[in-house]
C-alpha cells in the first residue's frame, strides 16, 4: 500500500507524542525517580531524547 502525498520529516519531528511515547516516558520517568522528565505536551522528538536519555541513566544505575 503506497501513502499518497509528500512526507516531510521536519513536521513529523514537531508533532505531538505518540501514545506508546507517552506511556513508555511516563513509566521509565517513574523508574528512574525523575518524574518531571514527563509532561503530556512534548513534541515527538523531545520525547524519544528524553527516552533515550532515560534508558541509559537505567542502564548505567543497573551496571552497578
Amino acid at each position: 500500500m503506497q501513502v499518497q502525498g509528500k512526507y516531510d520529516a521536519r513536521s513529523f519531528l514537531s508533532e505531538q507524542m505518540t501514545r506508546a511515547q507517552g506511556l513508555k516516558l511516563k513509566r521509565l520517568s517513574e523508574e528512574a525517580y525523575q518524574p518531571r522528565q514527563y509532561a503530556r505536551d512534548l513534541s515527538f522528538s523531545e520525547a524519544a531524547r528524553r527516552i533515550q536519555a532515560l534508558e541509559a541513566e537505567i542502564e548505567l544505575a543497573n551496571s552497578f
